[in-house]
């Protein structure tokens, strides 16, 4: 898979913007940040400077470097040229969730009010519907989509589990967006075990497609890669 500067120039211009912010807010920022929160969107743990302002830039950096070279590792890399802008648009989407979590936090550490039980459902559950919109488009590898021995041994089960996924992911989506109207920890919990429901029926469902599929193919649905 072959790096384009056109694809990764939007991302390298939002990690530099991250590390932009936590310089340029160093010095007015308090000596305790909340780093994490709970079900109920209030703090629970609070870190220093360096950890409240670096952390979540710093994250965002190794997510964007671990999703640009796994691919490098994939016994079925020569799959990822068939869906290259696809998985960058992927790629572009987790580190704008992770941008704008940060972004609220960078608000809240300044005295605006920052409901982050509404902030986060919105955002994850965004990501979900748009990821549930790109599921089709992904083809064969070991890293990305819904990879279980059933789809990686047999491109039919790939192909429909990834069609079905795409709508469960997208159900899934605008039920945590639902959350940012309910602000009850239980219904969150009760959104969570519904999608983990889901999601188990649609493993079940492509091994049944799996099973009945006459042209098993070896995994991740392609000759081994190039050396």
């Amino acid at each position: 898979m072959k790096i384009d500067w056109r694809n990764e120039l939007p991302m390298w211009i939002l990690l530099a913007l991250l590390f932009a912010l936590a310089a340029a807010n160093w010095s007015s920022a308090p000596d305790h940040i909340a780093v994490h929160y709970g079900l109920n969107g209030k703090p629970d743990r609070w870190g220093g400077r360096a950890e409240g302002l670096l952390a979540m830039p710093l994250v965002s950096l190794g997510v964007y470097l671990a999703m640009l070279f796994l691919p490098l590792v994939d016994p079925g890399r020569a799959n990822y040229a068939t869906f290259a802008r696809t998985y960058a648009i992927l790629r572009l989407l987790v580190l704008l969730v992770l941008a704008g979590i940060y972004i609220a936090v960078l608000l809240s550490i300044h005295g605006r009010r920052v409901d982050m039980a509404g902030v986060a459902p919105l955002l994850v559950g965004g990501l979900f519907i748009l990821l549930g919109n790109m599921l089709g488009k992904i083809r064969p590898n070991w890293f990305v989509g819904i990879r279980n021995p059933w789809t990686l041994s047999s491109k039919e089960s790939w192909t429909r589990t990834h069609r079905v996924g795409g709508w469960v992911f997208m159900a899934g989506g605008i039920l945590f967006m639902t959350c940012a109207l309910v602000r009850r920890p239980a219904y969150l919990a009760a959104v969570g075990i519904l999608f983990g429901i889901a999601v188990i029926c649609l493993m079940v469902y492509s091994y049944r497609v799996w099973r009945t599929d006459p042209d098993k193919v070896p995994p991740a649905g392609t000759s081994p890669a190039e050396p």
